[in-house]
């Protein structure tokens, strides 16, 4: 698994980022990061130890579903099924549909953080 890029900066900072790309004036590098942060904030709160940990336990169990993670866990699905959704939001999750069911699949475990 590729470790992913992700960066933090102001919020102004990543609007000028968007702004430009958008407007044809700035091309992103491929190494740059292609998550932002606007704080660390905000950036430990999705990289939470628990979340860290649930991301261990989703690679090492590859469950086939979000109520077969909570068995795992212990954890409540209604709780699991928000945590994904944020780290889904990121990139770092995939949230794979199998007929009536969600499957989570991991997409990094290791991260790489420029802040800016």
């Amino acid at each position: 698994m590729k470790p992913i890029m992700i960066g933090v900066m102001s919020p102004e900072r990543i609007r000028q980022r968007v702004r430009a790309i958008i407007g044809g004036t700035y091309k992103p590098a491929p190494g740059e990061p292609k998550i932002w942060f606007a704080s660390m904030k905000s950036l430990a709160e999705v990289l939470s130890d628990e979340n860290r940990e649930l991301l261990h336990v989703i690679v090492e169990t590859k469950p086939s579903s979000i109520s077969a993670l909570a068995k795992t866990t212990g954890q409540k699905p209604w709780y699991l099924s928000r945590a994904l959704k944020t780290l889904s939001n990121y990139g770092i999750v995939e949230l794979k549909r199998r007929k009536n069911h969600m499957r989570p699949v991991v997409k990094a475990i290791e991260f790489r953080i420029v802040a800016h």
